[in-house]
């Protein structure tokens, strides 16, 4: 023992000769002593060492929720599977025990300890800073170090005996251990090559080397919404869009709510970046000249970084581009996009030429079937040439589609920024030719079907290809006879033209009845209030059913047509092959089962163009058609303020606003009379107008109604055209400072509805809050000013908006107090103010004249419109209009004697808010309902969601699923479910039938020999014969035609015939089945928003409420049909399918199960983002057009303050939204689609390989085992098909989904009548509150607060009080508009609450505050239902002084135009007073009627009303004394409760009446 040492050491482990224990070369290769140690144990025992290091590093708690790059994961799989197969070949060597067996253990412990110390190192370094790098480079370093040792092992196991020999399994099953070890560390080192882990801006997330945290700790997961889509992917992740994993996830957790939770759009797909490079194409185009090529073109978004931290400074109008000039809209479109889009046509081409190379080799496969001593390799070969080309045909298709995508985006996002920008800059006269509507549908349909050019064009070229490609091959096979079956084809054509033609007409048509029934819809939620009031609800569902009936007239004509064609093309390969054969019989040639395989297979490609080609032809016909009105909408003059102001400036300084003999036009000198939409009735033209406002002046414009008052500020701010003369206006470069006469009121809170864009200065805000009397206002708004009121501020009153706009207006302003502080650069000079004295009373009226107009706005120069008299005294210079021209100018003492009707006869007028037409009662009064209404629920307390759309979450219930089988009915549905299994069965069993044929044929040996067969086992796949030359044709008499071929063509054709059947069976019952959809859905609808409360319409948008009866009704209509058509048939070919293969090949299953649960997987997990995704994309899309359609009601004000280029912004930023979720919706269906090409690829390649092993064990029926593969190869087309349909489906069932929410989830009106109430009630008219209290809503103030009083039969009362005090929500409640808390309210003694709705509100009449008029006839307005006499018509409008202006127009049927805009408000005010004279109702409500008339006619309209309600109880709202002074009594309201109600004479004697100061400040 005393000898022992290192040597004896080393040869005892290594068991080696003691004179030479540690040679290094033995044998001819490495020794293992050598190997095992320094190789192996010495570089392991480092690598642990090392390792161990990494276990101490500083972690970070950041983000450690999230999931792992997938590089780190591979690592961490890498070494935990090393470790355990070193731990395998352990036990192994233990069990074998040879010599060296010691020196084994050494090494792999060695290995074991190393792989687990790796393991624990990667498992910490994920913890720290480094998780979003590759890692410390030493780690792959310690790695490669084992590499040696592996190579060297494997070569010694290969040289010596018995590693290699099945009778030593144990010393086999470690060489297949060593083999397997080889796998770790090459999946490790890939895995750091490519570590997944540079795509989605992870830099966005950590700052610092040591991970300190930029977020709150709090934050669990990565936010996507700060990652950037794609930019900076690796080459794998884009082609695998691995890159939208983390959304996919957070989509899968359920966590994708907000559009803010998507990523960011890729640089160049950025709207800025977009729009700027658009704009440079058309500046280009303009000139003539080039736009230079190379990346540069595609300038950097300003301020990409803010863009991310949620600010937008996205000024891609640096200077205003006013895309103007004869540029034809198409050759901008092709150089911007052009060159990248011809580009991907290259790549179409080689896709079209690679999925014919599948069928040549699957061809090649079959025929080394066939033949049974073939080399195994030939086999091989074309298996994995198989594999190649599907693979590289999935990736290149894949790519084709997203980049294709990427273009459509863009142009989407340059033209909706061009439509929008336009807009804002065309003049108001070229405006005029289009609808509001109209320019809206610019923007959303047009815009669209431009876009669906980009998918649509390169399918125009491609397809004939492909039809080609099918003849020749046709011809290579049967020779002439093919020109049989192509006659029938090409006469189908035709039929197919003349189906194509019939449904786009119908369609047309059926989209106009749309049209008018939505525009009717808009209408009617417009003005539900009046609906209600007069109680019209079931006579306008009666006009939406007839329009509906009209629509769907024609939608039945587009479904059977869809049906025919359905038919045509299901019928049509089977009348093209049959015809086919009959002619090669005829022509005398031998008919075999090779031909009728060959015959089908080609009929089968030739269908696919047929059938698309007319479809695609269409889409790019609807483009051009869109193309055009776009083009035509940009051919518009813009507006040119250059030529509309005079350039010189006059000689005195102190000239502000200038006329000289001006005449201006609401329309172009060229343009139709059908365009104008003056303030006056008629053609109003403003004519020789001459006028000279000095500096500071204080102008009042005075005249009658439609004189042309408001059509002067217009001029003035240059709106309209002007045709001589001149206009100056100085410093108008500023803007101008506009409260026009019908609030616009933009949905926001009332903070950003006063600032406007304007940085916040408390000092100014609190001036104007007080100068515009709102303060009290802000108090009782729910949160104050940052309260969101609603569309076109649907929750505040009249007079709350007037106020709110005349804020806005003064905001523009630097008080005199504060002017010298700062310089200001808004501050605006003239002041045009349009009537904003008119929806308040005359206290309000005062306080805003004095603290306001004369106050805050003092030394600017204001024109002031106003029918208040009172106030012109006050003014510098007063203008006095008629007929369009300026009568006479001059001090207030000339001009009052020729206004006023009554000296000092006050008269206070009311500005009716247009845009939002419905008949507010509670117009200047109630706080209530503004609380109420600006949000539903208990949200109440955030200010920031109040008027948005909740996004209903989750995946869809099965509720909606039964909701539209029972839609459908239950029998049909059940029906439509049979034809389609018996058609699907039927179309099996004619395959099946074939393959059998092919089997009788091989087997009996007749009329084929076995060569015949071969070569066309393959048939049924599209492509399947390229590789074959033609065969010999035999000409033999046709009698001769074998008896076996006749019997199998017989039955075939009688299967044939049965599909057919079922075919044309499936197709027109589902027809009949979608129509039966749409009627009940659309019906069940509008029956409920028709009897929903008028509290749900003041806390609705309309365009929500329009969306159900539009873009979703249409899904339900049109497109649901389509998609569920197409994922029923899908789903029933799949079974087939499936059933087929199994029975035909049953080795299938082994492949099928696995990626059978990986396809479910896949798609589950796909699923759950994309329906996310959809609904934001939904989501995103109605603030686009919302904002849009907003800005084209407010343009006046828009452009008048200077505010075009913020809103442009804002448009962006709204469409960057879309366009975001936009991107990733297509980007998801990439990804899945990518995947599913794989999991096609490995079935298509999996049944190759099974057959090459079946071949050798010759187990192969050729007939079934052509039959499988032929549907092999279909069967990618199908998984995506069925999975696309399936997610498209559900996509369109949202729409039923929220036309459901609707049908069963509104608060309804209650429905109940009183049978027992006589129909003379009420015969007295006796109004009498008992202790009425009504609040709007739980914790807001009463806003009528235990009212009681009593009116007697026939009494005239007047009743008065401040804003808020609750006199038209005394309306509200006798109209049941909004039920009582507590209380009861009588009439004739009959509690109302007794007494059905619709019976209450026919027996009261009202005059609401906002005149509406529904688009349509005269007559139609006064008596919708057409009740009365034409006499008894023009008798009221006679008494409403509306004659002369009727009998211009044409009489009573002349259109009143869209909302009433031929008439002025004013006038718009009287025709609602002659609709309440029309009505026998013995209790009369009027809310301040007569406000916007001027005083002669007021005067001679409170005479009418008392002569024709003498003896009928009226009750007067009135903000002015005189109209009440002779009342029989005055009701003086404050805070909800009654504070007096007597006679005026005896409130008047009173010393403590409120009514007697109020009387006091008006000088009565």
């Amino acid at each position: 023992m005393s000898d022992f040492g290192p040597a004896e050491l080393v040869a005892g482990l290594c068991h080696t000769d003691e004179r030479n224990p540690f040679s290094l070369w033995q044998d001819g290769h490495v020794s293992p002593c050598f190997n095992q140690l320094v190789l192996g144990a010495l570089p392991h025992a480092g690598t642990a060492v090392f390792c161990a290091c990494y276990l101490g590093v500083a972690r970070s708690s950041l983000l450690l929720q999230a999931p792992p790059p997938c590089g780190w994961t591979l690592r961490l799989v890498a070494a935990l599977l090393a470790a355990l197969l070193f731990a395998a070949d352990v036990a192994l060597v233990g069990v074998v025990q040879q010599g060296d067996m010691y020196l084994d253990l050494l090494t792999d412990g060695c290995a074991v300890l190393a792989w687990l110390v790796h393991f624990s190192a990667i498992t910490v370094l994920q913890k720290t800073s480094f998780r979003r790098t590759r890692g410390p480079p030493l780690l792959p370093l310690l790695v490669l170090l084992s590499v040696p040792n592996l190579v060297v092992t494997l070569t010694i196991y290969c040289k010596t005996d018995g590693y290699l020999n099945a009778t030593e399994p144990l010393k086999l099953a470690r060489f297949v251990l060593a083999s397997a070890r080889t796998l770790p560390p090459l999946v490790y080192l890939l895995a750091f090559a490519f570590p997944c882990i540079s795509d989605s801006g992870y830099t966005l997330y950590i700052n610092a080397v040591d991970g300190s945290p930029l977020v709150p700790e709090s934050r669990l997961r990565p936010d996507t919404g700060e990652m950037v889509a794609e930019d900076r992917s690796g080459c794998g992740s884009r082609l695998f869009y691995l890159w939208l994993t983390p959304l996919l996830r957070r989509g899968q957790r359920g966590e994708l709510d907000r559009p803010a939770d998507v990523y960011h759009l890729p640089r160049k797909l950025r709207t800025s970046v977009v729009c700027r490079y658009f704009h440079q194409c058309w500046e280009a185009c303009r000139r003539g000249a080039a736009v230079g090529d190379g990346r540069d073109q595609w300038p950097r978004p300003v301020g990409g970084r803010n863009l991310l931290n949620g600010s937008w400074s996205s000024h891609y109008l640096e200077e205003p581009l006013e895309l103007e000039g004869d540029v034809g809209l198409l050759r901008v479109l092709h150089k911007a996009f052009g060159l990248r889009y011809y580009l991907l046509g290259v790549l179409k081409v080689v896709v079209n030429m690679l999925s014919f190379t599948g069928p040549l080799l699957l061809s090649g496969l079959v025929t080394f079937m066939e033949e049974d001593g073939a080399p195994v390799s030939r086999g091989a070969w074309c298996a994995l040439g198989l594999f190649a080309t599907t693979l590289l045909s999935s990736v290149l298709r894949n790519f084709f589609v997203f980049e294709v995508s990427k273009v459509a985006l863009s142009a989407r996002a340059a033209l909706v920024s061009a439509v929008y920008g336009k807009a804002l800059r065309v003049s108001g006269s070229g405006l005029a030719s289009f609808t509001l509507g109209e320019v809206v549908n610019l923007m959303s349909t047009d815009v669209d079907r431009v876009v669906n050019f980009f998918n649509s064009f390169h399918e125009l070229w491609s397809l004939p290809f492909s039809f080609a490609v099918a003849l020749y091959l046709l011809y290579l096979q049967v020779g002439v006879a093919f020109l049989g079956g192509l006659g029938v084809a090409l006469l189908l054509v035709p039929l197919n033209k003349l189906l194509a033609s019939r449904i786009i007409s119908n369609n047309r048509d059926m989209l106009r009845y749309k049209d008018s029934r939505v525009k009717l819809m808009t209408e009617i939620l417009f003005g539900i209030r009046v609906i209600k009031f007069y109680n019209w609800e079931s006579h306008f569902a009666q006009k939406v059913a007839d329009c509906r009936q009209q629509e769907l007239s024609h939608l039945r004509a587009i479904k059977y047509l869809d049906a025919m064609c359905v038919y045509t093309w299901a019928a049509l390969p089977v009348v093209i092959s049959i015809l086919t054969f009959v002619t090669f019989v005829i022509l005398g040639h031998q008919l075999t089962a090779a031909k009728v395989f060959t015959t089908l297979a080609l009929v089968g490609m030739l269908i696919i163009p047929l059938n698309s080609f007319p479809w695609v032809l269409n889409g790019i016909l609807e483009s051009k058609v869109s193309l055009e009105r776009i083009q035509r909408f940009f051919s518009l003059t813009n507006q040119n303020l250059q030529a509309h102001y005079a350039l010189v400036s006059p000689e005195d300084d102190r000239t502000s606003v200038l006329l000289s003999q001006g005449t201006f036009s609401w329309q172009r000198p060229d343009g139709p009379d059908q365009n104008q939409q003056g303030a006056g009735g008629g053609s109003l033209l403003l004519h020789g107008l001459d006028l000279h406002i000095a500096k500071g002046s204080l102008v009042v414009v005075v005249g009658e109604v439609g004189c042309g008052k408001s059509s002067l500020l217009a001029a003035v701010a240059g709106e309209l055209h002007r045709l001589s003369g001149v206009v100056y206006v100085a410093d108008r470069e500023v803007g101008f400072g506009l409260a026009s006469q019908e609030p616009w009121i933009q949905h926001a809170s009332v903070r950003d509805n006063i600032l406007f864009g304007k940085d916040y200065d408390p000092d100014l805000y609190q001036a104007v809050v007080q100068a515009c009397a709102l303060a009290d206002d802000l108090n009782v708004l729910p949160n104050g000013d940052k309260t969101e009121v609603g569309e076109n501020g649907v929750t505040l009153s009249g007079g709350q908006k007037a106020r709110l706009a005349l804020a806005r207006a003064a905001y523009m302003v630097r008080p005199p107090t504060l002017r010298c502080q700062v310089s200001y650069r808004d501050d605006k000079d003239v002041y045009l103010l349009d009537d904003p004295l008119a929806a308040v009373d005359a206290d309000v009226a005062e306080h805003l004249m004095q603290k306001c107009v004369l106050g805050l706005l003092r030394g600017k120069t204001r024109i002031l419109c106003t029918h208040r008299i009172e106030f012109v005294d006050r003014a510098d210079t007063v203008v006095l209009m008629e007929n369009g021209t300026i009568v006479k100018t001059g001090p207030p003492a000339e001009i009052l004697p020729l206004v006023e009707a009554a000296p000092k006869q006050r008269k206070n007028d009311h500005n009716v808010k247009e845009k939002r037409g419905a008949a507010e009662p509670d117009d200047d009064d109630e706080p209530g309902p503004p609380a109420d209404l600006w949000s539903g629920g208990d949200d109440g307390d955030d200010p920031e969601r109040s008027g948005e759309e909740q996004k209903l979450a989750g995946g869809l219930a099965w509720r909606v699923y039964q909701t539209y089988w029972a839609a459908m009915g239950g029998a049909l549905a059940s029906s439509v479910l049979m034809s389609l299994l018996l058609m699907q069965a039927s179309k099996n069993v004619s395959d099946w039938w074939l393959s059998h044929w092919i089997s009788q044929l091989k087997n009996n040996g007749s009329a084929a020999t076995g060569e015949l067969v071969s070569s066309h086992l393959l048939l049924f796949s599209p492509g399947g014969l390229t590789c074959l030359p033609p065969p010999p044709l035999q000409t033999i008499p046709s009698s001769n035609v074998s008896a076996d071929v006749r019997f199998y063509l017989t039955v075939y054709t009688s299967i044939a015939a049965a599909n057919t059947v079922f075919t044309a069976l499936r197709a027109f019952l589902f027809a009949y089945g979608a129509i039966c959809a749409a009627t009940a859905v659309h019906n069940r609808l509008l029956d409920r928003v028709l009897k929903a409360t008028v509290t749900f319409f003041d806390t609705t948008p309309l365009g929500r409420v329009l969306n159900r009866f539009s873009s979703d009704l249409y899904s339900v209509d049109d497109s649901l049909p389509f998609i569920l058509n197409i994922l029923l048939a899908n789903a029933f070919g799949l079974l087939g399918m499936l059933v087929v293969m199994s029975y035909g090949l049953p080795w299938v299953l082994v492949p099928l199960l696995p990626l059978a649960l990986l396809y479910h997987h896949t798609q589950r997990f796909y699923r759950h983002t994309s329906r996310e995704l959809k609904r934001l994309c939904s989501l995103t899309l109605s603030p686009v057009y919302s904002h849009f359609s907003e800005t084209l009601t407010g343009l006046a004000t828009i452009r008048a303050s200077g505010s075009t280029a913020r809103f442009e912004e804002e448009s962006a930023k709204r469409l960057e939204q879309n366009q975001r979720c936009l991107f990733l919706s297509n980007a998801a269906m990439q990804w899945l689609d990518i995947r599913l090409q794989l999991i096609g690829v490995a079935v298509v390649t999996g049944i190759a390989v099974i057959a090459v092993v079946q071949h050798q064990f010759h187990s192969v029926d050729p007939g079934l085992v052509g039959l499988s593969l032929s549907y092999a190869l279909s069967i990618t087309s199908l998984l995506s098909g069925l999975i696309f349909s399936f997610a498209q489906t559900e996509m369109q069932l949202v729409s039923v989904e929220r036309t459901e929410e609707y049908s069963s989830g509104l608060p309804t009106e209650p429905q109940h009548q009183n049978a027992q109430l006589p129909s003379a009630w009420p015969e007295k008219g006796q109004v009498e509150f008992r202790g009425a209290v009504l609040s709007y809503r739980d914790g807001l103030p009463n806003a009528l607060d235990g009212v009681s009083l009593s009116v007697r039969p026939g009494e005239k009362v007047g009743v008065v009080g401040r804003t808020g005090s609750g006199k038209s929500t005394l309306f509200l409640a006798l109209f049941r508009m909004v039920e009582l808390n507590r209380g009861q309210i009588l009439l004739d003694g009959l509690d109302l609450s007794a007494v059905g709705l619709g019976q209450l509100r026919s027996r009261l009449a009202i005059i609401p505050q906002d005149p509406f008029l529904f688009s349509g006839t005269i007559r139609e307005n006064l008596d919708p239902c057409g009740r009365q006499p034409d006499e008894q018509l023009l008798d009221v409008l006679d008494q409403c002084h509306l004659s002369p202006v009727v009998e211009r127009m044409g009489g009573l049927d002349a259109a009143v135009g869209e909302r009433g805009k031929c008439f002025s408000v004013g006038q718009r005010q009287l025709l609602c007073l002659a609709r309440a004279l029309l009505t026998q109702a013995k209790v009369l409500c009027i809310d301040e009627a007569t406000a916007s008339v001027d005083q002669r006619t007021d005067k001679l309209l409170q005479q009418t009303i008392r002569e024709k309600f003498q003896d009928k109880t009226v009750l007067t709202i009135a903000h002015r004394i005189n109209t009440i002074m002779d009342c029989d009594r005055v009701l003086v309201m404050h805070a909800g409760k009654v504070v007096e109600f007597d006679t005026p004479l005896a409130l008047c004697q009173s010393d403590q009446s409120v009514f007697r100061r109020l009387v006091a400040a008006r000088g009565e």
